[in-house]
């Protein structure tokens, strides 16, 4: 190697020179063969799917941390959950054992006031109590709903809850067995008795026969008020309510249906408001006069002979 001031060579055979200059003649050959616009345009193509990839990352990049933050929120929102669940089912626990207990103490309260309301005295003071109407629309609600929720099977008339309908029952039978009362229950609780009226036609035949005596009883009362009787013959549904009662297979129930029916018959002007229902209600109750129940085929045939007095009631 020689050199000046500026200036640096480099020394090369000969020989070496020729083969360099080969080789770059035929690269200068070959080249354009290679190097072709196919090329040039796959190479861009590369290029800008390179950028695009890039990109790509770039958003996975992104989308993989907003999900771990996700990931992250959810397993939180999850261990909440787990927390609130846990509380739901710490407070439902809760509310079932308040719930026992209220029922409970409604059974027993209801039990005892009516065991006390067969006294004349009992009933004028209940009425004169400032919450007495209240009481009242208390007992038709609940009566009322839980015939709503009976269900197909056959309920047990031991448990608290059945306890807890047959003492609003009870008493409600106990306040219209008194003066007073059924005057109280014909002005001032109509609502109560058409509910009663309702419930008797709802619940199926064979099931809950307290409840039905009661309900029986009670309006049977409310009857003997001449008022109670007028109203009770215009609401509607209680003539084929009745009659379906006479097709009951409990004999009790169908009794205190006959009797019901029986009150009703005694005023002409009542009967021949009902007329044509006693008329369909006819060859239910020559069924029950041919009753091996001593008692109820001796009521079905005094109604029988009380409505064939009436013959020419039309």
């Amino acid at each position: 190697m020689s050199s000046s001031s500026e200036v640096e060579f480099v020394l090369v055979r000969r020989r070496d020179l020729e083969r360099l200059t080969t080789e770059v003649m035929q690269m200068r050959e070959f080249l354009p063969q290679i190097v072709n616009s196919e090329l040039v345009e796959s190479v861009q193509r590369l290029e800008v799917a390179e950028g695009a990839l890039e990109v790509k990352e770039q958003d996975c990049e992104h989308i993989r941390a907003r999900l771990e933050v996700s990931q992250s929120e959810y397993l939180r929102a999850k261990e909440e959950n787990l927390s609130l669940l846990l509380q739901l089912s710490t407070l439902r626990e809760k509310s079932v054992q308040q719930t026992y207990y209220c029922t409970h103490v409604g059974s027993v309260l209801c039990t005892l006031l009516w065991s006390v309301s067969n006294r004349e005295e009992t009933v004028t003071n209940i009425l004169g109590m400032d919450k007495c109407t209240e009481f009242f629309m208390m007992a038709s609600q609940t009566v009322a709903s839980y015939v709503d929720a009976l269900d197909e099977t056959e309920q047990d008339e031991d448990n608290e809850d059945v306890q807890y309908v047959l003492g609003f029952a009870g008493i409600v039978t106990n306040v219209a067995a008194v003066s007073c009362g059924r005057d109280f229950l014909i002005t001032s609780c109509r609502e109560l008795m058409e509910s009663w009226i309702q419930i008797l036609g709802k619940i199926r035949l064979g099931t809950c026969s307290r409840l039905r005596v009661l309900l029986l009883k009670c309006l049977y009362n409310v009857s003997i008020n001449q008022c109670g009787l007028l109203w009770m013959s215009q609401v509607k549904g209680f003539p084929s309510a009745l009659r379906r009662l006479l097709s009951d297979p409990d004999a009790e129930v169908c009794l205190h249906a006959l009797l019901l029916f029986q009150s009703l018959s005694v005023d002409p002007d009542v009967l021949r408001l009902l007329w044509k229902d006693v008329q369909e209600c006819l060859p239910n109750i020559m069924e029950l006069s041919q009753s091996n129940n001593a008692h109820l085929q001796r009521t079905a045939k005094e109604l029988l002979e009380e409505i064939g007095g009436q013959q020419n009631i039309e």
